[in-house]
């Protein structure tokens, strides 16, 4: 059932469930959230989203509010404004400093509250988190930045459904943990860092960038790009400095096939792309001894030995398997050749076992 709300005295559609933050974005109506990721069930822990809506007596949360038919919805009211103002002063209250170079995650909290204004400077917060080194090689935690907004803990258990980390302790020590503090590399956690990427004040980074101390005035330059680890055509960002690739980042959800999803490969391992040994010719191998050769020379020559084989013990001596790294057409291309060209049915495609 499709009906109609006002925002912001703006006649708009919606459908039934739709919240009101879903109704306003579809017009443009920018309500900012810091809890919010629309991979995950909203819960309105971070109370940014509230709005006024007539008829209730309290602000309300957009996040998880249904819109319905005729409802009058104010999102930039003075009441609501003034909630904005004094709820950001209490998060920068108990907010530590975010790095600042030029890999750092960027931290929605400070942008917000440069947009809305924080005008209400509040002594800071004395509540001591625990924090501890994880021998993990891929994420680092600083539990000063951390808001609790618990998105990291819900993208664990509904994205990638495997618990591996919660909240723990009460009160001004609650802090992102595992369980019994046991280390990541220790627990459920597959290392897909996407904790990293819906962390909206950088608690939580990749500790390859943090490593790399490149200046927040140097230029970095984002490609998107298909990820080559295995055929499912994951989309991911290369951010480029200095024509080397010095972190990986998945695009916002709802843009691509994988929804801002990566795994660890993905991810973390881009070291190969400027490794020493990567192999960045066609080699082949002379009395032994492999040597640098062009394309068509490299391709003749494999040509040329598979032909061997084939006279010497028949076409099904060879057989041919490709890689679910290869599209649809490249696989569908090694099956001809395999049977037009040299003759055998013995072809598989490793995605297959």
């Amino acid at each position: 059932m499709s009906f109609e709300l006002d925002i912001d005295g703006q006649r708009v559609a919606a459908d039934a469930g739709d919240t009101v933050l879903e109704a306003a974005a579809r017009v443009g109506v920018e309500i900012p959230t810091l809890c919010h990721d629309p991979r995950l069930k909203p819960i309105g822990a971070c109370r940014m989203c509230l709005v006024e809506v007539e008829g209730q007596r309290r602000l309300q949360p957009a996040c998880t509010w249904k819109a319905e038919p005729d409802q009058v919805v104010e999102t930039r009211s003075e009441r609501v404004q003034r909630h904005r103002e004094l709820l950001l002063s209490f998060y920068l209250a108990d907010h530590g400093t975010p790095a600042s170079d030029a890999l750092s995650p960027r931290d929605e909290l400070l942008a917000q509250a440069t947009q809305y204004g924080a005008p209400l400077p509040l002594a800071s917060v004395v509540a001591e988190r625990e924090g501890r080194e994880d021998p993990n090689p891929y994420i680092h935690f600083e539990p000063d930045l951390c808001i609790l907004c618990e998105r990291c803990v819900r993208y664990c258990d509904e994205v990638e459904a495997v618990n591996a980390i919660t909240l723990a302790g009460r009160g001004s020590e609650t802090t992102i943990a595992t369980a019994a503090q046991i280390s990541l590399l220790d627990s459920s956690c597959e290392l897909c860092g996407g904790c990293i990427d819906t962390c909206p004040t950088g608690a939580l980074r990749e500790k390859k960038s943090m490593v790399m101390d490149i200046p927040a005035t140097q230029p970095v330059e984002q490609v998107r790009t298909t990820c080559n680890f295995c055929g499912v055509g994951c989309q991911m960002d290369l951010h480029v400095s200095g024509d080397r690739v010095v972190k990986v980042t998945s695009p916002p959800p709802g843009e691509t096939l994988n929804d801002g999803n990566l795994c660890v490969k993905g991810r973390f391992a881009y070291d190969f792309i400027h490794h020493d040994d990567r192999i960045q010719h066609p080699m082949i191998r002379t009395d032994g001894v492999l040597r640098r050769a062009s394309w068509p020379e490299a391709l003749d020559a494999a040509a040329q030995g598979l032909r061997g084989v084939g006279q010497r013990h028949g076409a099904d001596a060879l057989a041919f398997v490709s890689s679910s790294r290869c599209t649809g057409e490249e696989n569908y291309l090694v099956q001809k050749l395999s049977r037009a060209a040299f003759g055998t049915n013995n072809c598989h495609q490793c995605a297959a076992t």
